[in-house]
This record gives C-alpha cells, structure tokens and sequence, in this order.
C-alpha cells in the first residue's frame, strides 16, 4: 500500500499532538516512528488507522482518501504493545478470530493459520493458550493474527515494549526478514534509537507533535536537519561556546554546538592520531560498559563523554588524557551544520612537510 498524509492535524484541548504533519510511504517500506515519550507518535499511527479521528488534514491509501471509512474496511493489521490476545481462546482460534468475523470458509482459515503458523515459527503451539506461552510467542501470534486478513497496511504500536531485551533483540530481527518475506508496507512506533535503527527501512523523528526530519537510518545519524534531531539520535552533549574549543576558533559568533562520542578521539597524546589538534583534559569519572570503557572528561568549561577500547590500558579518574573533536554539530549561530576541525589539515599538511 502507498501511504500519503497531508497537513494532518489533531489537538487535545490545548495540546497538539500531530501539527499539520505531511509524508510520504511507498509501497513495501518499513518505517519507524521515532521520537520522545508524548510526541505524537502513536496518535499519527492511530489516526492511519482509523481509531483517531484527525481535526483537519487528509489521509489517502493507494491514491483514495479515507479518512471516513472505519478502521476494518482500511485494509490494515494493527498490533499493540500489550499484546491484546484473546486470553479464553488457544493460538490457533486467536490468529483465526478475523477470518471468522470475515466469514471465511474453515478450510480457507485452516490454511491460512498453518501459513501463518510455519511463518512465525509456532508450529506445533496452535493448542496452547496464551498464559501458556512466553512473551515473544505472544507477541508472534498478535503479529500473525495482524496479518491473517491480508492487510496492506501493518500498523505496530511499541510492538517490543513488554518483551525482555535478549528476546526484543532477536524479535526485531524476526520482524524485519518477516516483513520484508511478506512485502506488506509496515509503520511501527518507538522510542528505541537502536530498535529504529536496526529495523526500519526509513525513520521519521516526530517531537512535539510535528515531523522533525524524514530519512534512511544512516542519514538521519550522520546529517541531522534539525537541531532536536542531532541532540535525540545518539548520544550527545551540548556544548556552550564552542569557539574556545581547539581547532574551532573560527565559530566564535555560535553559542552553542552537540558533539557526540564518535566525534571525540581521546587517549595518552602519543595514541592520538594527530596530537597537536589536541588538547589536554582530566577524567572525572568512568564506566566499563561490557565492550568498552566510557569516560567522563573535562576540557576547561567542557564536559565531555568518550568512549576508550577495553584493548588499551585503562585510564582511572583524575588522570590527565589527551583530547581531539574532530567534529560539531553547530546549531545556534550564523549557519546550522557539522563543522570540521581545522587543525586536522594543519597537520596533515606538516606531517606531508
């Protein structure tokens, strides 16, 4: 299903929960609706699929607008966080459920619920009820009940919020080769960066009710187009002044910038790959986070947070360590944007000298 919206708009009382929102899915896609807690998200997804009604705005399925057809005659399968199965009936009679309300035939439903079952792995579980199962094979069964009509359109509401991080992990994996086996155009919701960013095809940040920026993962990460975008996607710190840093002078008129861990190269000042755009700082604290070290540093009015390989001598807090930004997102000043250190050419050029 193609997927248009256009200057959707829906209030509460004096909160605006979707603020003349417009986008575009094609056909197929897997999109990630992302952003803070009471953002908009799961009202645009509510409004997609017929439980919300918009103040104003339009949305069009497959070029025809249908924004006063109910949600069961819009062609879509919509999952929740909390999984919403029948608790009396087993997981063969849940995935049936709407096949029965559509009349379908028993043998027809028969089949479709062994399709189903072979695709989400619960074969040999259609027997079972759901206090019987854990809570990835619930949530695979609201996910096959979802799609035993033939939607065109997935809907997913923080489909892995309930679910431990081992089996969220495995399931976002599931979800991904599923849909795409399926080819059915699927809109999920979450507030998990890592989650977007490993499933979805593309990823719409919603904040405050309006969509901050539209794209590919990767895109969203490196070019953030807003500056909420650059300080939400990974983990940032905002810094004042951001001229007095080394190898920045030259954006002394910005007040403010977002530097981010991979910006950061940081170490004893013979590890560092071009010293002389460094500068020194002391180690306020540090954290082992299973695959590498995180330090918390200070550089004159600057705290910092750096990430050091567990390959190389750990660094305790109040020793001295070496710093390097290569890089800021600038975004209160004359020009929003990443600003390169100009030091790094400096001595490259010497180094080439």
């Amino acid at each position: 299903m193609h997927v248009e919206v256009k200057q959707l708009r829906k209030t509460f009382g004096s909160y605006t929960a979707s603020d003349d929102v417009s986008f575009d899915i094609e056909k197929g896609k897997l999109i990630g609706l992302l952003g803070p807690s009471g953002g908009g998200k799961t009202t645009i997804l509510r409004m997609l699929a017929g439980l919300e009604q918009p103040d104003s705005g339009e949305i069009v399925f497959n070029g025809k607008r249908v924004n006063d057809l109910p949600p069961q005659e819009r062609s879509i399968g919509f999952v929740f966080q909390n999984y919403a199965l029948f608790r009396h009936m087993n997981v063969f009679d849940n995935i049936a459920f709407g096949l029965t309300v559509k009349k379908w035939k028993k043998a027809a439903i028969a089949a479709r619920v062994q399709e189903l079952l072979e695709l989400t792995g619960l074969k040999g579980l259609e027997k079972r009820y759901p206090n019987q199962l854990s809570g990835g094979q619930r949530q695979r069964v609201a996910f096959a009940r979802a799609l035993a009509p033939e939607p065109e359109l997935l809907l997913l509401d923080e489909p892995f919020a309930a679910i431990d991080a081992k089996v969220r992990k495995e399931l976002r994996s599931w979800l991904k080769e599923t849909i795409r086996r399926v080819g059915i155009t699927t809109v999920f919701v979450t507030h998990d960066q890592e989650e977007a960013m490993e499933v979805a095809d593309e990823i719409m940040i919603i904040q405050g009710g309006r969509l901050e920026q539209k794209g590919a993962p990767l895109d969203i990460y490196s070019q953030p187009e807003t500056p909420f975008v650059a300080r939400f996607v990974g983990e940032s710190r905002v810094l004042e002044q951001p001229g007095s840093i080394k190898g920045f002078a030259d954006y002394e008129a910005h007040a403010k910038a977002i530097v981010r861990p991979e910006f950061i190269e940081a170490g004893r000042r013979h590890e560092l790959s071009q010293p002389l755009a460094s500068e020194e700082g002391i180690i306020r604290d540090t954290l082992f986070c299973g695959s590498r070290w995180q330090l918390e540093v200070e550089v004159g009015p600057h705290r910092l947070t750096v990430y050091r390989s567990l390959e190389k001598p750990a660094l305790s807090a109040g020793e001295a360590i070496w710093v390097m930004i290569h890089r800021l997102y600038l975004y209160e000043g004359p020009f929003t944007g990443i600003a390169e250190n100009a030091l790094k050419a400096d001595e490259a050029v010497i180094g080439l000298g």
